[in-house]
């Protein structure tokens, strides 16, 4: 008998890939107030300038400063409303039409998709549920016994190494071995795309321009 015919599964980043541009200083100044998130910014100046240079784990330690300087001691369930009403408004103002469209594209052909981000967990959830996808895979960030968050990360940062595990797993979980799809923008999601059967670029570094296919997959 022949074998059957394996699920086909994509995957998406968000920011720079679904969206234009990142949403995690954004959603900083939302949750913490404008000035302090751009105070904080201004005193790790150096160890963010150094992450954005050499990616990798300067850019995860210093993401996490930024992090623990601007929502340690916060209730995990008011951040958690907060972003809700933030991302929701991000993705109105700032969506790539023409990327969402490929995953609306996906969906049509019956496809599960899940939304992969370096971007908390607790919003990229949201983008998932309102997008009408599979899966949410992002950065988590600790909460204490009391319900707070500590300003770190749950496990590790989303992204390079560590998000192409994350997708693994929730591949697994699903006990199947698909075809992926993959759409990334970034060196975050190298990775990602590696891993995946079907890599898409949508725009280098996170600039925008046309939606470039390599390989070109079947039916597209």
């Amino acid at each position: 008998m022949p074998e059957p015919a394996r699920e086909v599964v994509a995957a998406f980043d968000l920011d720079g890939t679904l969206t234009d541009g990142g949403s995690v200083f954004r959603w900083l100044r939302r949750v913490a107030g404008t000035a302090p998130a751009y105070r904080a910014a201004a005193e790790l100046a150096v160890p963010l300038a150094l992450g954005a240079l050499r990616s990798g784990p300067v850019a995860d330690r210093s993401k996490e400063r930024l992090f623990a300087r601007l929502l340690e001691g916060r209730d995990a369930e008011v951040v958690a409303a907060v972003s809700r009403d933030f991302i929701l408004e991000h993705l109105e103002r700032h969506a790539r039409p023409e990327v969402v469209a490929r995953l609306r594209w996906h969906q049509r052909q019956g496809h599960p998709t899940v939304i992969v981000s370096a971007s908390p967990e607790l919003y990229v959830t949201v983008v998932a549920q309102h997008l009408g996808a599979a899966g949410a895979i992002g950065t988590r960030l600790a909460v204490d016994s009391t319900g707070r968050l500590t300003g770190r990360y749950e496990g590790r940062n989303c992204r390079g190494d560590e998000k192409a595990r994350r997708l693994e797993g929730w591949l697994a979980a699903r006990g199947r071995d698909p075809v992926l799809y993959a759409y990334g923008n970034s060196r975050g999601d190298r990775r990602m795309l590696e891993r995946a059967d079907y890599p898409f670029n949508v725009g280098r570094l996170g600039r925008l321009g046309r939606l470039r296919r390599y390989p070109r997959p079947p039916g597209a």
